[in-house]
């Protein structure tokens, strides 16, 4: 079994995040993106898992498929919404059918509202950590879990927020990746809470999550996916870049976002990360600029998206 290459002497390896596609045309942009990404030797790619399963069917197969007709490693995201424990027996099982042995394990966010209230099915579990435990007792799986620079929106406090993590970690998790963020302080901070609560787990990777911002757009999407508002800094370069005319001043502002995903890379390097995690939203392009400028070496290869 291939657990993570997270771990290298040479240099920071790199990971980036997939979503699974609705449909057949961005089942086939997603497929150009994988393809570029494999002659960059990332060190896994993960796939994420639809709110409430609503891409089940297609996540399982296409990860499946990234198993075996691609070089890459993936892994596979698992999530407890609107799941009861014998479905999600089941899914674990679809997944070592398909070589999947690195799984990430996530609470999951409600469908529809993000930050709506959480149910628990009837059947189910109420915490990621239960599911850790699930997996593990499934069988020789490596598990993953998520962690929050800021803080979960549902943790009263960043003390309680550190201590699900930890609790995660105990539970058999062999390493967390962080929410987006972009502060890089604010993964500092966790870092350190995290071996203050408990130095045996705080020992574990903790992997940043970057998101190249490539338009006004995005910095929406961004704010979504993470819970977050934008540091004020980071709003304000983007939008001095956009001026008057966002439309007009598009590429001012990637090659604003490419910059402070450059910068934040460099110095998470330069802190010890033991990798760099990249949410492409099934795009190669952006990410590889970003890799370009932190020196991987990446292929000079065209890059279609």
């Amino acid at each position: 079994m291939q657990s993570l290459r997270i771990h290298s002497r040479s240099a920071v390896p790199f990971s980036v995040e997939f979503n699974p596609p609705r449909d057949a045309a961005a089942e086939a942009r997603l497929w150009r993106a994988v393809r570029e990404f494999e002659r960059m030797h990332p060190a896994f790619v993960s796939m994420t898992y639809g709110a409430g399963g609503s891409t089940r069917d297609r996540t399982v197969r296409v990860t499946g498929q990234l198993a075996t007709e691609t070089t890459l490693l993936p892994v596979a995201h698992l999530t407890a919404v609107e799941h009861s424990v014998a479905e999600l027996r089941s899914l674990v099982g679809a997944y070592a059918d398909s070589g999947i042995r690195n799984i990430l394990v996530l609470r999951g966010d409600p469908p529809g509202d993000p930050l709506g209230e959480w149910t628990k099915h009837p059947h189910g579990v109420a915490y990621a950590e239960e599911l850790v435990r699930i997996v593990r007792d499934l069988g020789d799986f490596h598990v993953g879990v998520a962690s929050f620079p800021q803080g979960h929106h549902r943790s009263p406090d960043l003390d309680s927020d550190t201590a699900y993590l930890c609790a995660k970690l105990r539970a058999g998790a062999e390493y967390s990746i962080t929410q987006m963020f972009f502060d890089v302080d604010d993964y500092l901070r966790l870092r350190d809470r995290v071996i203050a609560c408990d130095p045996v787990e705080g020992a574990k990777p903790i992997i940043p999550e970057l998101m190249p911002i490539t338009s006004l757009r995005t910095v929406e999407r961004a704010e979504e996916l993470s819970g977050r508002p934008l540091p004020a800094a980071v709003l304000e370069r983007l939008h001095k870049a956009a001026g008057d005319d966002p439309e007009a001043n598009r590429a001012a502002v990637r090659e604003v976002g490419i910059e402070i995903a450059t910068e934040m890379g460099q110095r998470l390097i330069d802190e010890g990360a033991p990798c760099l995690h990249f949410i492409t939203l099934n795009f190669a392009k952006a990410t590889s600029e970003v890799l370009t400028n932190l020196g991987y070496g990446v292929s000079a290869a065209p890059i279609s998206a």
